[in-house]
């Protein structure tokens, strides 16, 4: 994904907290995964990095996550969810490691938190783009994921992309620090005439209250938020342009640079999961489905 901004995720940037907000029960989770005592030595040692014979001597591994439905987020009971920690908890007990400790932060402190080891792996369905690529090593991705609108019942401008955006002078909404701002701009948007929302929420309130006419997200955000609206709807998901090419983005978990040998293992459980179609029934219960499942790897994605 070559524009910084962004998904959640996508979604998503490295900046953007609205996007990523801390939802309830965050702050007590917070203390316990910053406890000192529950610290594991990350400093590597070996060619490859040594975190995994650490991790299973701990019996504990520390996931950043950054509050966001449905990637990784607390629940209204507490408890730590989310597509990407659901996936670490299956991944992590079959390389040995038998629990997952949340540590909750704002999106855009996640690769510097993973880098000053405040955690051991980002769990935050983070999109892997060359910008990242740079800071963090990434798993080949989970999902893939495209865009939509949220448009007025019957989509009366007819708007399915952002030439369409553009061509009609549709009032134009998205979220802070969405990839989608990038997207609109290279369709020819002025991003100035962009209104910015902290969310799909406010998006969807935005666009039924005639403030806007379109407001863009990821195809699984969309769809999700309109399910209960009268006045709304999502359109068809369809793939940005990137330097004129069409482009689907992918997310994934990153690990420090040293850390490859953790990157790896990881891996090879995840493309297990893939070939036997268990990754799917993990995510499916978050909205995701067959059409985010996804070949893709994070040597693509990091422009080769």
């Amino acid at each position: 994904m070559a524009p910084p901004l962004h998904p959640l995720r996508r979604i998503t940037g490295t900046s953007g907290p609205s996007r990523r907000s801390l939802l309830a029960g965050v702050a007590a989770l917070g203390a316990l995964g910053a406890a000192g005592c529950s610290r594991v030595p990350t400093a590597s040692t070996t060619d490859g990095g040594d975190l995994l014979e650490r991790l299973r001597a701990a019996g504990v591994v520390r996931l950043g996550i950054a509050g966001e439905i449905p990637f990784g987020y607390i629940d209204k009971d507490g408890e730590l969810t989310g597509e990407a920690p659901e996936l670490a908890k299956v991944i992590f007990k079959r390389l040995g490691v038998d629990r997952v400790q949340p540590v909750p932060t704002e999106f855009g402190s996640l690769i510097p938190g993973l880098n000053s080891q405040q955690f051991d792996v980002v769990a935050a369905g983070m999109y892997v783009n060359p910008e990242r690529c740079e800071q963090v090593i990434f798993s080949d991705p989970d999902y893939q994921m495209l865009d939509s609108f949220i448009v007025r019942k019957g989509n009366p401008l007819g708007l399915r992309d952002y030439a369409d955006v553009v061509e009609k002078k549709a009032k134009f909404a998205t979220g802070t620090g969405y990839a989608e701002i990038a997207y609109a701009v290279e369709a020819g948007y002025k991003e100035s005439d962009i209104l910015i929302v902290p969310d799909q929420v406010a998006g969807l309130n935005a666009v039924e209250a005639g403030r806007v006419d379109v407001f863009a997200g990821t195809a699984l955000t969309t769809r999700e938020v309109v399910k209960k609206s009268s006045k709304a709807e999502a359109t068809e998901p369809f793939k940005p342009l990137v330097g004129g090419k069409p482009h689907v983005d992918g997310g994934a978990f990153a690990f420090r640079p040293t850390e490859t040998k953790l990157r790896d293992a990881f891996n090879g459980e995840l493309a297990k999961l893939k070939k036997s179609g268990e990754l799917l029934r993990i995510l499916k219960p978050f909205g995701f489905t067959e059409d985010e499942m996804t070949d893709l790897t994070a040597k693509e994605l990091c422009g080769g």
